[in-house]
């Protein structure tokens, strides 16, 4: 096996499948786009995890119900992992992006409280 990073906890994809509750699939996908890539792979080519791939996988996670495109979140990703002192710009694009991300939840919220409303009066009906 060769590893990308150096890590004492690995793991195969169903079970960072399991752990995300996303499928292989989805997995798949986001280490064929270059979002995700496996940390490295056995002999036989199966794809294994670590840790800290578990934790970017949370990230893309959270951002995914945003709306944020695949490749935003490969640059969200990117400036979060950088050094302030790499990039110092790049706290300026975080923070558009946290705006858009505040922006979008707020939207989404007031979309669940219609939803509640609407629960409500199907089950003052029932």
């Amino acid at each position: 096996m060769t590893a990308r990073t150096s890590s004492t906890s690995t793991m195969h994809i169903g079970e960072l499948a399991e752990r995300t509750g996303l499928s292989l699939r989805t997995i798949r996908h986001y280490d064929d786009v270059g979002l995700l890539p496996a940390t490295a792979r056995t002999d036989g080519g199966f794809r294994v995890y670590s840790e800290e791939d578990f934790e970017r996988l949370m990230v893309i996670k959270q951002m995914k119900p945003l709306g944020f495109s695949l490749e935003e979140m490969s640059e969200i990703l990117a400036l979060l992992g950088a050094p302030a002192s790499v990039a110092p710009e790049g706290s300026e694009v975080l923070a558009g992006f946290l705006e858009r991300a505040v922006h979008q939840r707020a939207k989404m919220a007031r979309n669940l409280a219609q939803a509640d409303e609407f629960i409500q009066r199907l089950s003052c009906g029932a």
